[in-house]
């Protein structure tokens, strides 16, 4: 028993010392130096999208926080506010690395005024003194778009969990947060307050925490303690930066879509920028607020082939995998409950007395945990009947598995059940009271036969046929 615990020990640091030297080898010794800002995967984007055919003049008075939102804490909040109060200063940034708009001063209108008013007067008394031809000072640039909007939200702990287990002082355990702000941009024309385009970005902000604890006697009056773990959490201004660059991103796209604006390049690109935008954003439409894929067409009706291997578990001390072929037919009742049946080819195997074929047909309920994403676990339970040449027996079957959809007509299925029959006989064998049962496991393709098209009505509307 002792030599189980310190292989366990070992075991565990050894695990805690690969989990956390990541972190380890990167903790601070000393004080660093400033650098550079960190960029974002869309500041990349932002630089590296075509010149634009002429920069647009814009002016931005105030992009500001709207959430109103106070900074939590475990025990209530704090007057820290939740997202920075720099949203204006980003986006004048974004917008400068895009190369698509001139961006002029409008949040600290009055000090630029003031500053040109001081400017003014001392060349006026300079011009009465000595040089009455000094110039005047050129006029201010003005906007022709202004940029409104802020950021609209920020919602906490929108999911939750973790995972842990202890064993004889011996833990482990992680825990995850994750946040959402989102951010609201729209274009503006100075000279007819027309809106001309507005888009929304949203994005999470991800929190996460692994620990890992050991508290063990290792022998009498020898205690051993120790605990690693580590704390990430994702920058709410990088958060931040990244959803006002994809505004802005989004933006300049949805600009040339409506002829706002136009690439230097022409019509080439900016078909091609269009065409990648509408691709990308109907991928991030297919797709819920955790990353899940929606499922445009339902799964409805489909012809399932399976196969696999069988596991027999009677009376006989040696047990083998034999093999396993399905061929069955779901049919959904409600959006989370199916009626799935099928009939099956088993092999039964156990050493050298078992080398059985049978056949079932099953009837079951299936509940549908996620249907309408593309990728959704199931669970199932109902009754059937095994048939062989010597011995056929009535039995029930549970089980669960996961069904991925490939595309709208094709999904690829993975399962394994426990079948419990009413006999003891099924592998010619009656030893004790307990009856025979088998275990299946297999994966296979699902066919659907039904299927939602989408068309356009004479205003552009979409329409869904079933067919």
């Amino acid at each position: 028993m002792m030599r189980f615990y310190k292989k366990s020990i070992a075991l565990l640091c050894l695990g805690m010392l690969v989990s956390g030297c990541g972190t380890y080898f990167n903790q601070p010794l000393g004080p660093q130096d400033a650098r550079i800002g960190e960029l974002t995967p869309k500041s990349r984007v932002l630089e590296e999208l075509p010149l634009p055919a002429e920069p647009v003049v814009v002016g931005v008075y105030n992009f500001k926080d709207q959430t109103g939102q106070y900074k939590p804490v475990e025990n209530g909040s704090t007057f820290s506010t939740a997202v920075s109060q720099g949203s204006t200063t980003m986006l004048i940034k974004a917008l400068e690395d895009s190369k698509w708009f001139t961006p002029i001063e409008r949040e600290n209108i009055n000090n630029l005024l003031n500053e040109r008013n001081i400017i003014r007067s001392t060349r006026d008394e300079y011009r009465k003194n000595k040089n009455p031809n000094e110039p005047s000072l050129p006029p201010l640039l003005y906007a022709g778009i202004l940029l409104e909007g802020g950021i609209v939200s920020y919602d906490t702990n929108i999911v939750t969990g973790g995972l842990g287990a202890r064993y004889f002082g011996i833990g482990a355990n992680t825990q995850y947060r994750e946040d959402r702000l989102t951010v609201y941009l729209r274009a503006v024309s100075t000279k007819s307050g027309r809106i001309l385009k507005t888009v929304y970005v949203s994005k999470t902000v991800l929190s996460q925490a692994i620990n890992a604890s050991l508290f063990k006697f290792v022998d009498f009056q020898r205690l051993l303690e120790a605990e690693t773990g580590f704390t990430k959490n994702e920058p709410i201004q990088l958060a931040l930066k990244g959803a006002i660059e994809k505004a802005v991103e989004a933006l300049i796209i949805e600009g040339i879509e409506d002829r706002i604006w136009s690439s230097k390049e022409g019509t080439a690109m900016n078909e091609k920028l269009v065409a990648d935008y509408k691709a990308e954003k109907k991928r991030e439409e297919s797709m819920r607020l955790y990353d899940r894929v929606v499922d445009e067409a339902p799964r409805g009706t489909s012809l399932d082939v399976s196969v696999g291997a069988t596991l027999f578990d009677g009376d006989l001390r040696k047990k083998e995998f034999g093999s396993m072929a399905s061929v069955g037919l779901t049919t959904k009742l409600t959006p989370n409950l199916n009626l799935f049946g099928n009939a099956k080819y088993l092999n039964f195997q156990g050493g050298k007395t078992l080398d059985e074929d049978y056949f079932s047909a099953d009837l079951n309920l299936e509940y549908d945990v996620l249907p309408t994403d593309n990728f959704g676990p199931y669970i199932y339970a109902g009754g059937g009947y095994l048939f062989g040449e010597e011995v056929s027996t009535a039995k029930i079957q549970y089980g669960l598995g996961v069904v991925y959809k490939l595309s709208d007509k094709l999904g690829l299925r993975v399962f394994g059940e426990q079948n419990v029959t009413f006999s003891d006989e099924v592998d010619f064998t009656i030893n004790g009271k307990r009856d025979d049962f088998y275990y299946n496991f297999g994966f296979g393709l699902k066919y659907y036969f039904g299927g939602n098209s989408k068309k356009q009505n004479q205003d552009g509307l979409e329409l869904t046929e079933q067919q």
